[in-house]
């Protein structure tokens, strides 16, 4: 009896924590985000270098904050991280996300376990709310998060300029774990 051939699987994209190897595709990944829209004749200097990448991994490392990549097949093809969302003692429960995707990979699902990850992370670290800012033309982004329970607590009208015209950024909010139902517990990891 012949079979007919086993279906080939699909490769599967894998989250794991970013490594210093990983540092020129993330700022590839990164530099093709930041320039999207932005005329040629604008200066990127505020554009991070390797080794500025480099430094605040280790930084978000000694806070242990999430720094993710995604890959496929071995090759990153999108990262998300979180920072403190303010430096002052009263907001040190709270963080902003940021998650870019490779141009090639949008669209297949790598935000999805991203943001999950980072959700997931941030959570069990004692964290009760998460921030992000999308740009407002960005509905893919905006739909995801609308999936992950963000809710749109904000619009920054004409803060960035982009394809010739002035642009909205979205500031979308969600609580983690109590968010804001409950004090935090007294033995808050990480000093909090």
């Amino acid at each position: 009896m012949n079979l007919p051939p086993a279906p080939a699987l699909e490769p599967r994209v894998m989250v794991r924590p970013s490594r210093d190897g990983d540092v020129e595709a993330m700022l590839a990944i990164y530099r093709r985000h930041i320039r999207r829209g932005v005329e040629d004749s604008v200066d990127d200097a505020g554009t991070p270098e390797p080794d500025d990448l480099r430094d605040r991994r280790k930084n978000l490392r000694s806070h242990r904050l999430p720094h993710l990549v995604a890959t496929l097949n071995g090759e990153v093809v999108g990262y998300a991280y979180v920072v403190l969302f303010r430096k002052r003692p009263a907001y040190r429960f709270a963080v902003k996300h940021s998650i870019y995707i490779h141009h090639a990979h949008q669209g297949r699902g790598v935000g999805r376990l991203l943001l999950q990850e980072l959700i997931d992370a941030c959570a069990a670290s004692g964290f009760r709310q998460m921030i992000g800012y999308i740009d407002a033309d960005n509905a893919a982004s905006l739909a995801l998060h609308d999936k992950f329970g963000f809710a749109r607590v904000g619009n920054l009208p004409g803060v960035a300029y982009r394809f010739g015209h002035w642009c909205d950024t979205v500031m979308v909010q969600r609580s983690l774990a109590a968010g804001a139902t409950a004090p935090p517990s007294p033995s808050s990891v990480f000093g909090r």
